[in-house]
């Protein structure tokens, strides 16, 4: 797995919804109360989100200084 194959998949919402609902099945099979289990599931979307998010600006601004775009 290359690291463009790495990335693209930190950035996909399908892989942090995927998280998310694995920690919420795990966690209220081991007993977790939903207090705890809704605390997880937002924590993980929201690291998803700000996760995907900065690669994305990142491929864009990759993008932007191969083709001499200089703008802001």
């Amino acid at each position: 797995m290359s690291k463009n194959d790495i990335l693209r998949k930190l950035s996909s919402r399908k892989f942090w919804a995927l998280l998310a609902a694995l920690a919420t099945s795990v966690l209220t099979a081991s007993g977790a109360g939903d207090n705890t289990v809704l605390h997880v599931t937002g924590v993980i979307g929201a690291v998803g989100a700000c996760v995907a998010y900065m690669l994305a600006e990142g491929i864009a601004d990759s993008a932007r200084s191969t083709n001499g775009d200089k703008t802001e």
